[in-house]
């Protein structure tokens, strides 16, 4: 099966934060949900399903898309993706305002489970503990992990040359992710727990997820099609 369906972003609620002080208190309430203790789905068994989200800031235009594979080929089962209006301001730390609504009706799209979440982000490897893949594992119940492509403002020694490599990404004297490195010679990516995953478990499946290409395979295509969705809503 390999089927796409475009949604659109129904209308916020009425109780979405209009502003910094409510959005974070959101996170301070919705943080405590988040499950650290689960060892999560098997690496390359099941369904595994990559979300990202792409701007047209000059038309308050934000495009989601979610990709579903086998995890275990690699292969895409379902694609869905979701346009609409922008639902909050850039403010750093609170980026999973601008992005949940669309990501919320891309999933919603899908007619499939799908499974593991990766997000082209941070889990718990945030300034308050509850980045883009915890809030979207909170608010799903689904498991969920982060990948990002910089260690945002925490600290890390660089990982051995060889993939598989990791070194904690540290904040003072917390572990809050991993540098992981996926290919020999490159530099790594950041790994975290997002919701209902290990740390360990998190690293393995992004292992698993980058046969070829640094950045795993669910974040390359959907990167790929959300940034498709944006320019066919903005060119039409």
């Amino acid at each position: 099966m390999n089927t796409s369906t475009a949604a659109a972003i129904p209308p916020l609620p009425p109780d979405w934060p209009a502003d910094v002080a409510a959005a974070r208190a959101v996170q301070d309430s919705l943080r405590a949900r988040v499950v650290l203790d689960e060892a999560g789905p098997a690496p390359g068994g099941g369904r595994v399903a990559g979300v990202d989200v792409a701007y047209d800031d000059e038309r308050d235009v934000v495009a989601a898309a979610v990709v579903v594979l086998d995890a275990a080929s690699l292969d895409v089962v379902e694609e869905a993706t979701a346009v609409g209006r922008v639902a909050f301001p850039y403010v750093p730390g609170l980026l999973a305002f601008r992005e949940v609504p669309a990501v919320l009706a891309a999933l919603g799209a899908l007619d499939t489970d799908p499974g593991l979440v990766v997000c082209d982000g941070y889990g718990v490897a945030h300034p308050r503990r509850f980045g883009l893949a915890s809030h979207l594992g909170v608010l799903t119940g689904l498991p969920t992990i982060g990948v990002a492509k910089n260690p945002f403002t925490f600290s890390h020694e660089a990982p051995g040359d060889a993939r598989g490599s990791a070194t904690p990404l540290l904040d003072g004297a917390e572990e809050v992710g991993s540098a992981l490195r996926t290919r020999a010679g490159v530099k790594p990516v950041f790994v975290s727990v997002g919701h209902r995953v290990t740390l360990a478990a998190a690293r393995a499946h992004t292992l698993h997820l980058t046969p070829r290409y640094r950045l795993p395979e669910t974040t390359r295509r959907a990167d790929a099609l959300c940034r498709a969705a944006l320019r066919e809503a903005t060119t039409a």
